[in-house]
């Protein structure tokens, strides 16, 4: 309940930032795969966050969709080492397993509080020793990591068209429809 609350005062304070941002054409793709990270590197970031559900893979799944592979590695190759993370609310064990073998150089931010709290995004700013405007994160959530990318003072890109399963687990996706169509309505 109390992020709830939080998210709703946050939205309050950053709803016309939001709205920009969902009317910005370099701030939303229907997918993380049509995103250019060289594009991204020549706008100046210099540090990738992505989220998982919705971003990488549909809910619940333990890794990346297929489709998303080639991008990943083109994502590690331009941003080197140490410029792409995941913020996920959901770092489950088998998910940074898969990363740690197929993916190494990418790292799961664990933060002390969920989404929309900025907390996730300000701990990569303390590793990467970057500024805010450097970093970007891609998620599919406009009250969760979108409304922290605003709380931070980094750059936000909304992913318009997430991966989802229904025929695997249609409530749970069904559910996050809803939520992401609420969301748009508020802020909309």
């Amino acid at each position: 309940m109390k992020r709830i609350l939080y998210s709703l005062r946050q939205y309050r304070r950053y709803k016309a930032s939001l709205k920009a941002l969902c009317h910005h054409p370099q701030a939303c793709y229907p997918r993380a795969t049509d995103i250019h990270p060289d594009d991204l590197k020549k706008q100046g970031i210099a540090v990738l966050i992505l989220d998982f559900d919705g971003v990488l893979a549909s809910h619940g799944e333990p890794a990346p969709c297929q489709a998303v592979l080639p991008w990943l590695e083109q994502c590690v190759n331009v941003f080197g080492a140490h410029g792409v993370f995941i913020l996920s609310n959901k770092p489950n064990l088998t998910r940074r397993q898969y990363f740690a073998k197929h993916f190494p150089t990418i790292r799961f931010i664990r933060a002390a509080r969920k989404k929309p709290y900025p907390d996730g995004l300000q701990r990569v700013l303390l590793e990467s020793g970057i500024a805010p405007e450097k970093l970007a994160i891609v998620d599919d959530r406009l009250l969760t990591g979108l409304l922290a990318a605003c709380i931070a003072g980094v750059r936000g890109i909304y992913i318009t068209a997430p991966y989802v399963q229904y025929t695997k687990r249609p409530l749970v996706e069904l559910f996050f429809k809803f939520l992401r169509w609420f969301e748009r309505r508020l802020i909309l």
